[in-house]
């Protein structure tokens, strides 16, 4: 093992987090979480009998980075987001499909009930998803059943050991209805999925309002969900905006730097228009906070003018986007498109800074990343595009035919920006496209 690398790991904190592997040249190879990241990055460079892979991934090992969290589950889902947004060699060649878990829950049946799977199919129920580890992921919703009682077998009418214990919602008892038992599984999904603050706040608002109304039923058990989730939160941190250290994250330092920012973006909103021959057309907004995607806030949008012009309907999305006030303000716009879409979103949301990727129509993974960036004056951070990154590969290199007044970036594909870019914009993309399908469908069916 090289000295420094050893040194490093010598540093290792007792505390929950995601590790990063990378290869000599920089590379991430491998992404794992940990419950305690001194004991579990230290195994791999341990002497012992491992398997050909893992041996032949130890031996490709140059340097090792992590992100402290606040607790097992946090690192959960963390890892996920890295391991979507690196896909690392290795995580493919090591992976165990039997450890990689959805929740599911039919929405569309009567009496709901959750379960776990390892292959989402089209079936129109709701996967939240995937988890990479499935026994972390079981114990968490578990925990949940304790605050929103749930079936976790098709419901028979029957009253079971559960229903004494309070983890089912009591249909078969006369205690609920199938549709309260349905508005509170929606809670549930909506804690899953990270829309977390926002449904502490709606449940206190409720009991209030509950209260005051004379409902004290609806108010003491918007009551008892409250103190349970905060109660539960003691115990596992959900909050997009507690389990990541934002300074941590080398992509968002990056972005930093190439646009001169005084901080590294927190929250990124990635847009992408879909459409067939101008018909249904739809736009996406997708929305990464702290460098992962926080799915409870993605919007989509039906656009009115139903044009084939992707311009004209980018700008009635951001302006319409920009009347919600009641949204989190964006630190940065991602739009697909050039120096014209860029210029158009800019005019629209005032300083807010606004980039685009320039694919020319690529929508791949594999797509190079270019950078369209407008030269503005500096907000505050380093001079835009002077500072670099601590990584070997440089953060960007120029591209000679930027039309005045505007940068044109050429990305290395294994630089962190990239990366994260590269995953925003796919993300914009697929949202799109999957709105766009099921609005096809719904008017073929008319």
């Amino acid at each position: 093992m090289d000295m420094s690398l050893k040194q490093k790991l010598a540093k290792l904190p007792a505390s929950p987090g995601v590790y990063f592997h990378k290869n000599a040249a920089g590379e991430i190879i491998y992404v794992g979480k940990a419950a305690v990241l001194k004991n579990r990055v230290r195994q791999y460079f341990q002497n012992g009998r491992k398997d050909t892979k893992t041996a032949a991934l130890v031996a490709e090992i140059a340097d090792t980075d992590w992100i402290v969290v606040d607790s097992e589950l946090d690192a959960l889902f963390l890892e996920a987001e890295m391991i979507k947004r690196y896909m690392p060699k290795w995580n493919i060649l090591l992976r165990d499909d039997k450890t990689v878990s959805y929740v599911r829950i039919d929405m569309k049946s009567e009496v709901p009930y959750v379960s776990f799977t390892r292959n989402p199919v089209d079936d129109k129920a709701t996967y939240v998803g995937p988890f990479y580890g499935k026994s972390a992921v079981e114990k968490a919703v578990r925990i949940l059943r304790r605050v929103f009682p749930y079936y976790d077998k098709p419901y028979t009418g029957k009253k079971t050991l559960n229903t004494d214990l309070g983890l089912t919602p009591g249909i078969e008892i006369g205690k609920t209805t199938p549709k309260d038992y349905k508005r509170n599984l929606r809670k549930l999904i909506r804690y899953l999925e990270g829309d977390r603050e926002t449904l502490l706040k709606e449940l206190e608002k409720t009991m209030k309002s509950a209260a005051k109304n004379g409902d004290f039923e609806l108010a003491a058990e918007a009551r008892d969900q409250l103190f349970g989730l905060k109660e539960l939160k003691r115990k596992i941190v959900f909050s997009d905006k507690e389990f990541l250290d934002i300074s941590s994250d080398q992509a968002l330092k990056e972005l930093q730097e190439i646009l001169g920012l005084a901080e590294p973006p927190r929250r990124i909103e990635g847009y992408d228009i879909s459409h067939q021959s101008g018909k249904d057309t739809v736009g996406s907004m997708v929305v990464f906070i702290n460098g992962a995607a926080a799915r409870s806030e993605y919007r989509k949008f039906k656009i009115r003018t139903s044009t084939n012009d992707d311009l004209k309907s980018l700008r009635e999305m951001i302006e319409r986007r920009m009347k919600h006030s009641e949204w989190e303000r964006p630190d940065l716009i991602l739009v697909d498109g050039g120096v014209n879409q860029v210029k158009a979103v800019s005019e629209i949301v005032g300083d807010i800074p606004v980039i685009g990727r320039d694919k020319s129509g690529n929508h791949s993974r594999n797509a190079k990343v270019a950078l369209v960036i407008p030269k503005v004056p500096n907000r505050g951070g380093p001079e835009p595009g002077k500072a670099r990154s601590s990584a070997e590969t440089p953060v960007a290199t120029g591209v000679s035919d930027a039309p005045r007044g505007w940068k044109l970036l050429g990305l290395p594909s294994s630089s962190h920006i990239a990366h994260l870019i590269a995953r925003v914009d796919e993300e914009a993309h697929r949202f799109a496209i999957t709105y766009h399908s099921l609005l096809k469908r719904k008017n073929m069916l008319k």
